[in-house]
């Protein structure tokens, strides 16, 4: 058996977390397989709002078991507060929710690195969410990490307070004034470690490729979007893993020909969070229409996202680099009531027409060529098949999937995991 892949295209926000849970009951097994609690993956169901950073967005389905990969960073104060809150909708997670050993710990002496880094960056920052994800993968990419395997050793407290020893040290150098009571903050790891060693820590690489053997289904589910990769993305306004399809290799242990169908996530339009080049994004009245009707603010950070059209030179960027085969469109419903909406299908770079993604996408150095299409005014959020979707917006689909040359095989009309139309 093959191990499928969900990722996002964009820079994040795309819509992963719903659509996880839509085909989690395909699915015998969900992996995360990279990043951390920077992640918000946001499920509304059954009247309930749900919002995860770290656990598998397949958690709420009983068939299936989640496994959070070695390549994911895991806080354990975070991680304790989402499981709090499963417990509170009396989710039980305990037999269906594995952890690898590999993956490494966020110390609370990470965040404090993060946030004297960005504040010494100044007008420089990179738009941080400020978790200590920057700084935990540093320690992992320098040999430095505590992993998750170290809290079954006797002697864990002990590489604690040497990398947290470190840490302050090297707080000194950014001589900035960050405020912050480390007991307290130690109290809070320590509480978050006793509530992650009450879950079973597994080989997952060996669990994973196991499975595989035994004919099992696995769903690799990716966090932030492809333009946010630490090689692929807007460098060095990205996060601090690889968001790609790759990651998945490296983030569960699983070989590149385990995988079959990469299912690649994108909204009907744009959007960012934080500070980095952002070519289609809009300061108008349309801009604001969209963060409005869409509710564009951040899962985790709560910061109101940038909106602008649907950027198809990145957006193929993006399909090429992780092999996308199959396409899902979120928030078509947002742009109902635009009577023009326009897609950028080249740049005018450096006084010519490209239509591939450049080194440099700073304003300076590009402008976006679009073309216009007509918009539409149907209420989609009650419609459940692709028949009933207005003629404009089939033929919007039409023009990405000629353009891509990937077929477009889910179109999301609402946040509830109902609203969801295949195709």
């Amino acid at each position: 058996m093959a191990v499928d892949l969900l990722l996002g295209l964009q820079w994040g926000d795309e819509g992963k977390g719903k659509i996880v849970d839509v085909l989690t009951k395909e699915y015998d097994i969900i992996a995360r397989f990279q990043g951390g609690p920077n992640a918000g993956h946001t499920l509304i169901f059954d009247g309930n709002k749900h919002v995860l950073h770290t656990i598998p967005s397949g958690i709420f389905h009983k068939t299936a078991t989640n496994v959070v990969g070695n390549g994911v960073v895991i806080d354990p104060v975070i991680f304790k507060k989402e499981l709090e809150n499963l417990d509170v909708h009396q989710i039980n997670y305990t037999s269906k929710l594995l952890i690898s050993r590999k993956a490494h710990l966020i110390l609370p002496t990470h965040r404090l690195l993060d946030a004297a880094s960005e504040t010494s960056k100044g007008k420089a920052k990179i738009g941080s969410t400020l978790k200590g994800i920057g700084p935990t993968y540093m320690d992992k990419t320098g040999r430095n990490g505590m992993r998750v395997g170290d809290l079954e050793l006797d002697n864990w407290k002990e590489k604690y307070d040497i990398l947290t020893e470190k840490h302050l040290k090297m707080l000194d150098f950014f001589d900035v004034d960050i405020q912050f009571d480390l007991k307290e903050l130690e109290a809070e790891f320590v509480a978050g470690i006793e509530k992650l060693k009450t879950l079973t820590f597994i080989d997952s690489e060996e669990f994973l490729n196991t499975a595989i053997k035994e004919g099992k289904t696995i769903l690799a589910e990716g966090a932030q979007g492809s333009l946010l990769d630490i090689d692929f993305g807007t460098y060095p306004f990205v996060t601090s893993s690889n968001t790609t399809a790759a990651g998945a290799c490296t983030g569960l242990g699983i070989a590149p020909n385990r995988i079959k169908e990469v299912f690649g996530i994108f909204k009907a339009y744009t959007t960012r969070v934080g500070s980095g080049p952002f070519p289609t994004e809009l300061f108008d009245k349309d801009g604001e229409t969209m963060a409005k009707v869409g509710h564009e603010f951040g899962a985790t950070t709560g910061r109101p996202r940038r909106c602008g059209w649907l950027d198809l030179v990145a957006l193929k960027y993006a399909i090429q680099v992780n092999g996308v085969t199959q396409l899902m469109m979120m928030k078509g419903d947002v742009l109902s009531g635009f009577d023009t909406l326009k897609v950028c299908t080249s740049y005018k770079y450096k006084g010519e027409e490209i239509s591939h993604l450049p080194y440099n996408i700073e304003p300076e150095n590009i402008t976006p060529i679009y073309t216009e299409f007509k918009g539409w005014s149907n209420d989609l959020t009650s419609m459940t098949s692709s028949e009933e979707l207005p003629k404009n917006l089939l033929e919007y689909i039409s023009f990405i999937e000629k353009e891509t040359e990937v077929p477009v095989k889910i179109v999301s009309v609402g946040p509830d995991r109902k609203q969801t139309i295949n195709r």
